[in-house]
C-alpha cells in the first residue's frame, strides 16, 4: 500500500554544481540511446549511438554502424548496450525496437569502418527499452525488455564461458510490465526482484522458473522511470525505490515501510521527463548520486513541460531532501538533457566520471573538469 504525507516532502534546492562540466557536440546524430566501449581494440574508448560510432580519443571521425529505421522524429533504436555476443572478443550492440517490436543484436565487424549486421534476437512487442541485469549472480547481464508480458533474455555461452551468438528466451505472465522498469532486492532475500509501475515480482530460488515468481501489486507510480532505481535512502537496511515521472513533471523516492507498506517522498515538482536515470558517484564524495535529465520530445511534445528549458542533473541523496546540481540547463540549442539511454564513464581516465547524453537535440559528451 502506497501512503503519502506532505510532512515526508523533502526540500529539493536549485544550486551551481560543486563539479564542473564541459559539453561538447558530437556530430550531429538525433539518435536517443549511446554508451561507450571500446570498438575497435585500439586502447581508446569510443561513443557509440543508434547508426553511428565515434572514433576515441578526439571523437571527430564517426564510423557508420547500420541504417536505423526513422519514424516521425523519433530513430528505432532504444539501447545501445555493449556485449560481446558471438565470443570473437569484440563488444556488439545489444537494442530493443519500439516500432519494430524486437529485441536485436549488432554484430561488431572487429572494429573495421563497415556497417554492423543486425540479427532478431526474437519479436517481443513494443519496447520501451532494454535494461541489463545479472539475476542469477553468475556475474553475467540477462537482457530485460521492457514490455508487458515481461521478456528476458540469457546469453548462451560454453563451459568456458565464451558466448556462442544466440539467446534462450524466459517469459513471465503472472504480473509486472508496463512503462516503468527496475532491478534489486527488496525483500532482502539477496535474490534481485523485479520492479514495475504497478507492483514488484518476488524472485524464486531459481530465476528460470518462470511460473514461480509472485506478484506483489503495492503501489501504482504511473508512467514511471525506466529504471525505478533501488537504492537504500535512509540506511535503515531495506531497498527503498527512486522514481521518476517520464512522461510528466516530478521525481520522488518511495520509503519501504515494511508489510507492503510504501511512503511517497517528493524529490523534484519543477523539472518533468525523468525518463532515464542512473546511479553514479558523480562528484567523487564515496557516494550515489541520481544522475538524470529531460527528455526531449519524448512524446513528440504533448507531455506536461515539454515547453520547458532542457536540462541534466546530478542529485545528492539524503533522506532529509535531495540537492539538485546543475550540469545543464536551458531551451533547445543551448542546452542539452538525456534522452532515452545514456551512459556515464571516465572517458579521459583522469579519475572523474563524464556524461554522454543522446537525445533529439543530438549527442553531446559532458566531460568533468573535477572540482
Amino acid at each position: 500500500m502506497l501512503t503519502t504525507t506532505l510532512l515526508a516532502v523533502a526540500f529539493c534546492a536549485a544550486a551551481e554544481s560543486p563539479v564542473l562540466f564541459e559539453r561538447t557536440p558530437i556530430g550531429n546524430t538525433t539518435y536517443e540511446a549511446a554508451s561507450v566501449f571500446d570498438v575497435d581494440k585500439d586502447g581508446h574508448l569510443d561513443l557509440v549511438s543508434g547508426g553511428y560510432w565515434h572514433a576515441g580519443p578526439d571523437y571527430k571521425t564517426a564510423h557508420k554502424i547500420c541504417d536505423v529505421m526513422p519514424v516521425d522524429d523519433y530513430y528505432d533504436d532504444f539501447s545501445d548496450y555493449p556485449m560481446d555476443v558471438n565470443g570473437d572478443g569484440y563488444l556488439d550492440i545489444i537494442t530493443g525496437a519500439w516500432f519494430g517490436s524486437t529485441v536485436y543484436w549488432r554484430e561488431n565487424p572487429k572494429g573495421k569502418s563497415v556497417e554492423w549486421e543486425t540479427h532478431a534476437i526474437a519479436n517481443t512487442g513494443n519496447i520501451e527499452r532494454c535494461s541489463f541485469y545479472d539475476i542469477d549472480g553468475d556475474g553475467y547481464v540477462e537482457v530485460f525488455a521492457t514490455t508487458s508480458p515481461v521478456h528476458f533474455f540469457r546469453l548462451v555461452r560454453d563451459k568456458q564461458g565464451t558466448p556462442q551468438g544466440r539467446f534462450e528466451q524466459f517469459t513471465i505472465t503472472n504480473g509486472g510490465g508496463g512503462h516503468g522498469f527496475g532491478c534489486g532486492d527488496l525483500n532482502g532475500d539477496g535474490r534481485p526482484d523485479l520492479i514495475f509501475s504497478g507492483g514488484w515480482m518476488e524472485a524464486p530460488e531459481n530465476p528460470y522458473d518462470t511460473d514461480a515468481w509472485k506478484w506483489h501489486p503495492e503501489f501504482d507510480f504511473g508512467m514511471a522511470s525506466v529504471p525505478i532505481l533501488v537504492y537504500d535512502v535512509n540506511e535503515d537496511g531495506k531497498n527503498d525505490l527512486i522514481v521518476g515521472g517520464a512522461h510528466g513533471y516530478g521525481l520522488w523516492w518511495y520509503e519501504q515501510q515494511g508489510g507492503g507498506q510504501w511512503k511517497q517522498h517528493v524529490v523534484e515538482t519543477h523539472r518533468s521527463q525523468f525518463h532515464e536515470m542512473q546511479l553514479s558517484d558523480i562528484d567523487n564524495d564515496g557516494k550515489l548520486e541520481v544522475v538524470t535529465g529531460k527528455r526531449y520530445r519524448a512524446h513528440r511534445g504533448h507531455d506536461a513541460g515539454s515547453a520547458d528549458p532542457l536540462g541534466t542533473y546530478y542529485y545528492d541523496i539524503d533522506p532529509a531532501g535531495f540537492t539538485r546540481h546543475t550540469v545543464d540547463y536551458g531551451p533547445f540549442g543551448q542546452a542539452s538533457g538525456i534522452g532515452i539511454y545514456g551512459w556515464i564513464t571516465d572517458v579521459d581516465a583522469d579519475g572523474w566520471k563524464d556524461i554522454l547524453a543522446p537525445g533529439k537535440e543530438g549527442l553531446f559528451l559532458f566531460r568533468s573538469l573535477g572540482r
